[in-house]
């Protein structure tokens, strides 16, 4: 991979950065929140919610226009709103008596901001490259920069709380600024020839005919990711909730312990994006072997959830939704043409956020009926996407064999 490109794929990696600095960020800080402002553990949880219901509706919007006018045009004002859904939040937290509904509403623009940035990195990156290998390489760095951001940042708000509680609303437009700055000056988008823009009408028959022709494997990619995000932010509002309640973890501490998971999640998605190169075959193979990791992981902590054995098993959830995710990011990148490819790739996004939004409020009414739903209710729905991935994707041997021909997955 030339010179020039690492320095795109460093300024990229910062994106999806803002987007998981957005919600992971305040897990930690979510009970203190709650104290603070007086409201309930599924108020709280609202306020990771809302941001992802905006970003859920507005995502393929983003993608469409990213597709038309340009991915860094949406990029770059996009990462600035975001900046200002954070000011906003950490200013009513700082001003007023009673900031919980303003605190809300910078939270909905900081999902208008992540909606246009961080879902148009993937199509950005098959834009840049020719090579399926390369591709998949830049997925699996973009990817780990996203897991990575999960790791530190349950650290970083948990630090940052202990000082002020709000103030990691605050680290979010400082966070946002540092992007666009590195987005503007590093990333070179590829030129589009006028050609290969259609009308609205076109592009839509032409997206038709996509989920037409490719739908099964596209909707059972939709549905995995939506999957890990609802149990990947479902488990991390739990455990951030016990570790306080239950074992009287608190503040850094706190942090450190769900950052542990989140680490292995980071290390596997490396590994995955640098191994699974274009074979689409071991890809599918990954996604299952990593569903049955995450599978098996709550199966055990059903039997037994001592301290230690939930962080071990956690971590094992970690390895399991890691070395998915690239997979899943490449074969959806990959199996598209770049003129529809921004579209298609938000709409997953869009799905995987609808996961980040169900997550803490449905495991906020499972842990108050009973604990042990939480790890039923993970363990069945990691099982139902294994089943639609070895029913629904299935790799065509031959598509390699005409590299005229769109691959095609099933």
């Amino acid at each position: 991979m030339e010179a020039r490109k690492k320095l795109d794929l460093l300024a990229l990696s910062s994106v999806p950065l803002v987007m998981t600095l957005g919600n992971s960020m305040l897990i930690p800080v979510l009970p203190q929140i709650s104290k603070k402002l007086g409201i309930s553990a599924f108020q709280v949880s609202l306020i990771i919610t809302v941001y992802s219901i905006v970003a859920i509706i507005l995502i393929p919007i983003a993608g469409y226009l990213s597709d038309r006018i340009g991915r860094k045009a949406v990029m770059v004002p996009c990462l600035i709103i975001a900046g200002l859904g954070g000011a906003v939040s950490g200013w009513a937290s700082w001003k007023m008596d009673d900031p919980y509904i303003l605190i809300l509403l910078g939270r909905v623009l900081q999902g208008i901001g992540s909606a246009g940035a961080a879902p148009v990195v993937m199509p950005l990156i098959g834009d840049m490259f020719d090579d399926d290998e390369q591709i998949s390489a830049g997925l699996g760095l973009t990817e780990t920069a996203n897991t990575a951001g999960k790791v530190l940042s349950p650290i970083i708000g948990a630090v940052l709380a202990t000082f002020i509680w709000f103030l990691p609303f605050w680290f979010i437009p400082f966070f946002s600024l540092i992007s666009v700055l590195l987005v503007f000056f590093l990333v070179k988008v590829p030129k589009q020839e006028e050609s290969e823009k259609q009308s609205f009408k076109e592009f839509a028959s032409c997206v038709k005919d996509i989920f037409k022709r490719d739908g099964k494997w596209l909707f059972a990619i939709f549905a995995v990711g939506c999957t890990i995000m609802f149990v990947l932010f479902g488990i991390l509002f739990f455990l951030s909730d016990m570790l306080e309640k239950q074992y009287e973890i608190n503040g850094v501490k706190k942090g450190l312990v769900l950052a542990i998971p989140l680490l292995a999640l980071s290390i596997g998605s490396y590994v995955s994006g640098k191994k699974i190169g274009q074979d689409r075959h071991l890809m599918k193979s990954v996604i299952i072997v990593g569903m049955c990791l995450v599978t098996f992981s709550f199966i055990a902590l059903r039997v037994q959830h001592s301290l230690i054995f939930l962080i071990s098993f956690l971590v094992l959830t970690g390895v399991g939704i890691g070395i998915t995710l690239p997979s899943l990011d490449a074969l959806i990148t990959e199996g598209i043409e770049k003129e529809e490819r921004g579209t298609i790739t938000s709409i997953y996004s869009s799905m995987r956020f609808i996961g980040v939004a169900a997550g803490p409020p449905v495991f906020s009414y499972l842990m108050s009926v009973s604990e042990h739903l939480v790890y039923y209710i993970s363990a069945g729905t990691s099982v139902v996407a294994v089943m639609v991935v070895m029913l629904f994707i299935k790799p065509d041997k031959d598509f390699e064999k005409d590299p005229n021909q769109l691959p095609k997955l099933a």
